[in-house]
């Protein structure tokens, strides 16, 4: 791979894959820390892309590698053993604050993150891919390895748990406002 390929993937593609990876773990260093590993697996990999995807969809598929390497070694640390970390099914709950740039949010788009702090690794992904970094129900699937069926049935089951959770958060929003 020469300077200015990685220059140019870098420049296009960084903002959004850093954004990912920030709204997965909701903060700033770790999210730097693990865009420094995805460049360093697309140099190490560079010379085996087929192009049978996009470059976009390529990178997203090692970002979403980096963020899920990065819960399962911090469950693994968190638990002292070595039990198997299934990403699909368990949450990928990151305990840090918001960063700065994330808690500068409307309280809407805050609720929502929180919100899908809720739902499964899984629906995760899908959620922050489609809504956040507007990739396409086919880039998204080929950046997961799914099918596109399996995209779709992820996204419904997460906005129905995201709606779920959300229409209960206003609820007792409600209750609150009418206590006082």
């Amino acid at each position: 791979m020469n300077d200015s390929v990685f220059h140019r993937l870098y420049d296009q593609y960084h903002q959004d894959v850093f954004q990912f990876l920030l709204y997965m773990v909701k903060n700033r260093q770790t999210a730097e820390d693990l865009m420094h590993e995805v460049y360093v697996r697309v140099l190490k990999a560079f010379s085996r892309f087929e192009g049978k995807s996009s470059e976009k969809t390529w990178l997203f598929s090692i970002a979403k590698n980096v963020a899920i390497d990065h819960f399962r070694k911090s469950s693994v640390r968190k638990r002292h053993s070595f039990d198997f970390f299934d990403w699909e099914k368990q949450e990928l709950r990151s305990t840090e604050a918001l960063p700065e740039e994330l808690a500068e949010m409307n309280d809407e788009m805050k609720q929502l993150l929180n919100a899908l702090e809720e739902c499964t690794g899984d629906q995760k992904m899908v959620v922050i891919m489609r809504y956040f970094q507007e990739l396409s129900i086919s880039e998204t699937a080929q950046v997961l390895g799914w099918t596109e069926g399996k995209v779709k049935t992820t996204q419904h089951r997460a906005i129905n748990k995201l709606r779920d959770r959300l229409s209960g958060h206003s609820d007792r929003r409600k209750v609150h406002d009418e206590q006082q």
